[in-house]
């Protein structure tokens, strides 16, 4: 073991040509933590972090939920590395489940739509079908709970600006009269016109967290406005997070392209890539961009999250206060779980890597290490 070309292994592991013995010479390592990080450079930490994520996607690609994380053999042994970097990698908690106090449960489909004459309309409990009309549009709620603008007839009505939005625990999917999808995610708001035309322009100002299908128009720009940043398309998937408890708008591509611009810049994106306002400055990077959108599929994705971003996503999901006891550890966590579960299976997950602690007392969670 003192011995072993650690990277020379890696490096047959990830080609797939790893013979017997040589995993179970990695298995071995692994268990007995004989690693140590000065041999990897970082170049090797960033390709071991890329390819444990695609082992990971490879095995939870199943038709229902995924539930927490799924042993993964050797992918599990590499990841170790990274723990030695300060990056800890979640898994199942094998000395059995910690209980708490109490427990709560996750968040549900439901928001608010506030029509423009002022009138509320609780999503979750009003009827299926129509429920307004307005400026030659109708507004109904399908039978899966999908909000649905559809326009009727072409008029001149002065603009009538509709809100949807989401309160803690809450995620709510509407498609709006040009056929393109949003996803709110928990605590988020989207304003826009009933006819979607403003200028000529598809104009919305979002708030908090959305992701975005536009339905191609190369006549008519679709605008997303959030906290002094645009991002126009034409017709594309992406990802917005502007929450106003962030310091950072984060804008992910996942297929066509983006501008995103603010008084003094504009950068287009590609697919694959990430827009990260702060201030005035705009700094693009590549990314894995399926994770950013991961949530409306029903997963928490940890990528390099430190413990307080972790907890504000599972603050919004789940409605509950998040009391920090004495100083939070730096560390970066990795993983994923899923948003279908209760918060004690979430909890316990990261409680995992023994560098953070909970108790759960009614809809509070306190958070020591």
């Amino acid at each position: 073991m003192e011995n072993i070309d650690l990277q020379h292994l890696l490096r047959k592991y990830k080609a797939g040509s790893c013979n017997p013995e040589e995993l179970a010479l990695l298995e071995n390592w692994y268990l007995q933590w004989q690693v140590e990080p000065k041999q990897l450079t970082e170049e090797d930490l960033i390709d071991l972090k890329k390819d444990i994520w695609q082992k990971i996607d490879e095995e939870t690609k199943v038709t229902k939920p995924v539930k927490l994380w799924p042993r993964i053999g050797i992918a599990a042994a590499v990841a170790a590395i990274i723990l030695s970097t300060g990056i800890w990698f979640l898994k199942n908690n094998q000395s059995g489940p910690h209980t708490y106090a109490s427990d709560v449960a996750p968040g549900r489909s439901g928001a608010t739509l506030t029509l423009a004459n002022g009138q509320k309309i609780n999503l979750t409990s009003a009827a299926n079908g129509e429920l307004a009309s307005q400026s030659g549009v109708t507004i109904s709620k399908s039978a899966n709970g999908q909000l649905i603008y559809e326009i009727k007839e072409n008029t001149n009505q002065e603009v009538q600006l509709n809100t949807l939005s989401t309160a803690n625990g809450e995620t709510y999917k509407v498609r709006l009269p040009d056929g393109s999808l949003v996803w709110l995610n928990a605590t988020s708001s989207l304003t826009f016109s009933s006819n979607l035309n403003e200028g000529g322009k598809r104009r919305v100002k979002l708030i908090g967290e959305g992701y975005f299908e536009v339905a191609k128009d190369k006549d008519r720009p679709f605008i997303v406005e959030s906290s002094n940043q645009e991002v126009e398309v034409l017709g594309t998937h992406f990802n917005i997070n502007a929450y106003q408890d962030e310091d950072m708008i984060k804008t992910t591509l996942i297929e066509g392209s983006v501008k995103v611009s603010t008084l003094q810049l504009q950068k287009t994106l590609l697919p694959g890539h990430e827009a990260v306002k702060s201030g005035n400055d705009i700094q693009v990077h590549n990314v894995k961009a399926e994770q950013a959108a991961a949530w409306k599929d029903g997963r928490f994705v940890f990528d390099d999250k430190k413990i307080g971003d972790i907890m504000k996503m599972i603050e919004r999901w789940y409605n509950v206060q998040v009391i920090y006891e004495g100083e939070m550890p730096e560390d970066l966590f990795l993983g994923s779980v899923s948003r279908f579960d209760h918060v004690s299976q979430v909890l316990n997950v990261l409680e995992s890597t023994g560098r953070i602690h909970f108790k759960v007392e009614d809809r509070k969670i306190y958070v020591s290490r």
